[in-house]
């Protein structure tokens, strides 16, 4: 593990997966509160907005010409985010998480297409594994036929897609920018833009259940602290395949928290059976992953 231990982009991708296990658990609890998807996800976007203002510090250029790139890589943020719920609202969680998992792949292939990256073929292998992880790793008891397929798989797929563009744009374009500057303004963007969000609120922030409060703010703070991590690794050495291979770990993350702290947060997830043996099925896919990418 010599490469693992010398790398900043693989130790920084392995930190934001966990962080980001650790603040979807706790996001969760929030969510059996009551708290809502939209309104969890205009905190949380807010939130992460302010937590990359001190990267300003980091300096930069600001390219007046340039003004659309951080918004439309902001505007690709939120357009992930509002997809990936309305897949999970609207169609079926355990058909949208593992086409969600595709993003590893359609990153290392924009890399390739539009970044002109060259891509060794374990990063290609690896990324396929982690896919394939995902999906063992979220499968679910059956409980009858799946809802809305389509539509589940159009959103989720898009989803997708657009969060794969968004961190390839921040590959291409915060070199030229540098860190301190467009990623406080790419995020800045999508904070404002979240604000599409709040029609959808079934009631205001004031309804949220006092109880609710610390649990969605801390949840959001690890999320947004995750985010910082993990784009900021990416706007400063690139290698976005590389990066989101080892980044699909939160997934293995989450089993183990799960398991370790399931009863304090009051989960409700469980594995068992025949679950149980396609979650590890799954782990080892995604540490074969983690391997080749480390090797």
């Amino acid at each position: 593990m010599p490469v693992l231990l010398q790398s900043p982009p693989i130790q920084l991708s392995l930190l934001a997966a966990f962080l980001y296990a650790a603040g979807a658990l706790i996001i969760k609890r929030s969510a059996e509160l009551g708290v809502g998807v939209w309104r969890t996800a205009f905190v949380a976007n807010l939130i992460c907005a302010l937590l990359f203002l001190p990267l300003l510090a980091l300096g930069g250029e600001i390219h007046v010409d340039l003004w659309w790139q951080p918004v439309v890589t902001g505007a690709c943020f939120v357009a992930g985010q509002w997809l990936t719920f309305i897949a999970f609202e609207r169609g079926d969680v355990s058909v949208a998480t593992p086409v969600l998992g595709i993003k590893i792949l359609l990153v290392a292939v924009l890399a390739t297409a539009i970044g002109g990256e060259r891509l060794p073929p374990r990063i290609w292998a690896a990324a396929g594994l982690a896919t394939l992880g995902i999906a063992l790793l979220n499968r679910r008891p059956a409980a009858g036929v799946p809802h809305h397929i389509g539509r589940t798989v159009l959103t989720a797929g898009a989803a997708a897609t657009v969060f794969a563009v968004f961190d390839v744009l921040v590959q291409l374009w915060a070199p030229r920018w540098g860190t301190g500057r467009f990623l406080p303004l790419a995020l800045g963007c999508a904070g404002v833009l979240s604000f599409a969000l709040v029609p959808r609120f079934r009631a205001p922030l004031s309804a949220i259940d006092r109880r609710a409060w610390p649990w969605l703010l801390a949840g959001a703070l690890l999320i947004g602290v995750q985010a910082v991590i993990f784009v900021s690794t990416i706007a400063r050495w690139g290698q976005a395949a590389t990066s989101n291979v080892i980044y699909s770990s939160r997934g293995l993350w989450t089993i183990v928290l799960v398991w370790l702290a399931g009863g304090w947060l009051a989960s409700r997830e469980q594995a068992a059976g025949r679950l149980l043996v396609w979650r590890l099925a799954g782990a080892a896919l995604m540490m074969s992953a983690v391997a080749l990418v480390a090797a």
